[in-house]
């Protein structure tokens, strides 16, 4: 029963991990995680063998299925040039001014 027990340990940081980072860790979205946390919570002892292995499988499922939709997202934005990306650009380079304890000047519209 011990490796059950991890298997769902970490089904369920995975799926908390996906949700944070796709979904959000803001008040706004905590009721994503909280739905997830009383899930495993209360299925932790009360489920059989065979439940309790669909129950990971589908957390495990879900976990991939978020991180690929958003996968998916990224590489079509940078496969499609038609669309505008200064915005996507943007975030990125502060994103990547902000790792080295810089920020991006101001740009100045007439």
């Amino acid at each position: 029963m011990g490796s059950e027990a991890a298997k769902a340990a970490n089904a369920y940081r995975q799926l908390l991990k996906a949700v944070k980072k796709h979904i959000g860790g803001e008040r706004s979205n905590r009721h994503f995680r909280d739905f997830i946390t009383e899930e495993f919570r209360n299925n932790a002892a009360s489920v059989d063998g065979p439940t309790a292995r669909r129950k990971i499988t589908l957390a495990r499922d879900y976990a991939y299925y978020l991180n690929s939709v958003h996968r998916q997202k990224e590489l079509l934005f940078s496969y499609n040039i038609a669309v505008d990306r200064t915005d996507e650009m943007k975030k990125i380079l502060t994103k990547s001014a902000s790792s080295v304890g810089l920020q991006l000047p101001d740009v100045y519209q007439p």
